[in-house]
């Protein structure tokens, strides 16, 4: 190779490097390494397997009372329906209660 052609290729490859640090990123403006660190903790969702919350859930029996959608294109309708979940118990993570504990203070 001669050395006109190999400084040619280096003068692209660095003029690439350039154009994209340059250029603004059309990702998010804060990196995900970035992003986890600024907003804290997050507390586990207790989601069941059907995918709704546990406040959907009954109390008593735990079956779901959310409503899902039927898109009318599987029914041949023109409009969605909608049916009660299928789901008949709640299977996801269980919250831990809160308790109230009072400050020990000086001993007491």
């Amino acid at each position: 190779m001669d050395p006109v052609s190999l400084v040619v290729g280096a003068m692209i490859a660095l003029g690439g490097v350039l154009v994209g640090r340059l250029l603004p990123n059309r990702r998010s403006s804060v990196p995900p390494a970035q992003a986890s660190l600024t907003q804290g903790p997050r507390t586990p969702q207790p989601i069941c397997g059907c995918g709704h919350h546990l406040v959907f859930h009954d109390q008593k029996d735990k079956t779901c009372q959310a409503q899902v959608v039927i898109p009318g294109r599987w029914t041949g309708e023109r409009t969605h329906t909608y049916r009660k979940c299928m789901c008949q118990g709640y299977r996801g993570p269980m919250p831990v209660d809160e308790y109230y504990v009072p400050d020990i203070i000086d001993g007491e």
